[in-house]
C-alpha cells in the first residue's frame, strides 16, 4: 500500500478549512459589532456578553486580520466603561450628562469605524489609538 506524501489532511482541504475558518471568524467579528452597536438599548447588557466572547475567541483571532478588531472592540469596552463611570460620578456636579453624551457619540464613533473597516476587508492599523 502506497502512503500519502502530503500529510492529511490534504492541502487542498487544509487551505478549505482556514478559508472556513477565517470566514467563521469574520461572522463572529460582525456579530461583535453588532452587540456592542445595541448596548445601548440593552443597558449594556449586550456589550458584556460582546467582551466575555472577545476574550474567549482571542486565541483564534491571533495571527488573523481580524486580532485588530478584536483589540479595538476590548479597548473600546474598557474605555467607554471608564468614561461611563467618571461621567456618573460626576452626575451630581451636572457635568455628567456631557460627558455621557460624549463617551456614547465616542463609543457610537468607534464601532462604526471598526465595523466600516470589517465590511470592507481593511485591516486596523491602529488598533491602540483613541480614534
Amino acid at each position: 500500500m502506497e502512503q500519502s506524501h502530503g500529510g492529511y489532511p490534504p492541502p487542498s482541504y487544509q487551505s478549505t478549512l482556514e478559508s472556513d475558518r477565517q470566514r467563521s471568524l469574520r461572522t463572529l467579528t460582525h456579530v461583535l459589532y453588532a452587540l456592542y452597536a445595541v448596548y445601548w438599548l440593552s443597558g449594556g447588557v449586550t456589550a458584556l456578553i460582546a467582551i466575555i466572547i472577545n476574550y474567549l475567541k482571542r486565541d483564534d483571532v491571533v495571527g488573523t486580520p481580524y486580532e485588530a478588531h478584536f483589540t479595538w472592540q476590548i479597548r473600546s469596552f474598557w474605555m467607554a466603561l471608564f468614561g461611563h463611570l467618571v461621567a456618573f460620578a460626576l452626575f451630581i456636579v451636572l457635568i455628567g450628562v456631557p460627558l455621557l453624551w460624549a463617551v456614547a457619540i465616542w463609543m457610537l464613533y468607534r464601532i462604526i469605524k471598526g465595523w466600516l473597516y470589517l465590511y470592507d476587508n481593511k485591516p486596523l492599523l491602529n488598533p491602540r489609538a483613541w480614534f
